[in-house]
């Protein structure tokens, strides 16, 4: 019971209290990457000591274009931090409350927050808008939506029992959703879906018999017909007997990004992993 009143309050996010945080000072931060040393193929905790630290640090991502990079602290409530990399060095630029989990169209132009989205305005953002009424539903959870190049939005739904569904675009039309099959929506927790900009796999968490214990983190691959593969748990070098959850690609390809945590202490980090895991998997 512990553990889902914890879950359940990552997922919604809306007024979770916590204790009071100082204004953050961050460190000098220069090059690529939020100035980190990229990790091997063991996975590591991204920015130790300075994003991922006591308490909740999650949802990190990174812009296309690798300038911006942003992710979710509990201060008094569920806040955004966002960076910006300016002449090689980064330096805080936005904050604002969490409305949802943040993804980015592949092309940068848009940051999708679950049911709503912002648009880029220059070197800032829109006010934040719905999607419509095909996904504003009172009696969907959308927590995370993600989008490919071809505009296929795959999301998820904690009000419906924890499923996974998908909606694309036909002849310039946006197909209403549809459940996805078994193959992602087995197990309990499924949730936090991620498509590749050009569909070739999808990347989600779930717990499932044969796991590594709690909610690990599985990929699927578009097979030739279309259909997607079997779910293929993404191994020790990613998942623990910790919850491992909400995944994602870094806009090069080059990292996945992650979270770990939800012990007793409420304690969540960023982890990220070389992304050439992708390709060993699809190999076997």
């Amino acid at each position: 019971m512990k553990r889902l009143t914890i879950f359940l309050s990552l997922l919604s996010a809306l007024t979770m209290i916590s204790q009071s945080y100082a204004q953050d000072e961050y460190p000098v931060m220069e090059g690529p990457y939020m100035g980190q040393k990229p990790p091997g193929m063991v996975a590591e905790p991204f920015a130790p000591g300075i994003i991922s630290k006591e308490g909740w640090e999650l949802e990190g991502v990174f812009a296309p274009g690798m300038k911006e990079f942003y992710f979710t602290s509990n201060r008094k409530s569920a806040t955004v931090t966002g960076f910006r990399q300016e002449n090689n060095v980064w330096k805080k630029y936005i904050e604002f409350p969490r409305t949802g989990e943040i993804v980015f169209s592949p092309d940068g132009k848009r940051m999708h927050m679950a049911k709503g989205y912002k648009d880029r305005i220059g070197d800032g953002w829109s006010e934040q808008k719905s999607l419509g009424p095909m996904f504003d539903r009172k009696d969907w959870g959308i927590m995370r939506l993600s989008t490919s190049v071809e505009q296929t939005y795959v999301f998820d739904d904690y009000k419906s029992n924890d499923v996974i569904r998908i909606s694309t675009v036909k002849d310039g039309k946006r197909q209403a959703p549809k459940k996805m099959s078994s193959v992602v929506n087995t197990g309990k927790w499924t949730a936090h879906p991620f498509i590749a900009p050009d569909e070739s796999y999808l990347i989600w968490d779930s717990e499932r018999a044969g796991g590594f214990g709690d909610t690990d983190i599985y990929i699927s691959y578009r097979q030739k017909d279309g259909s997607w593969g079997p779910a293929i748990n993404m191994g020790d070098n990613v998942n623990s007997d910790k919850a491992e959850f909400y995944a994602s690609v870094t806009p090069d390809g080059k990292y996945i990004l992650f979270n770990r945590g939800m012990d007793d202490e409420g304690n969540i980090d960023i982890y990220w992993v070389d992304a050439q895991i992708i390709d060993v998997l699809r190999a076997k």
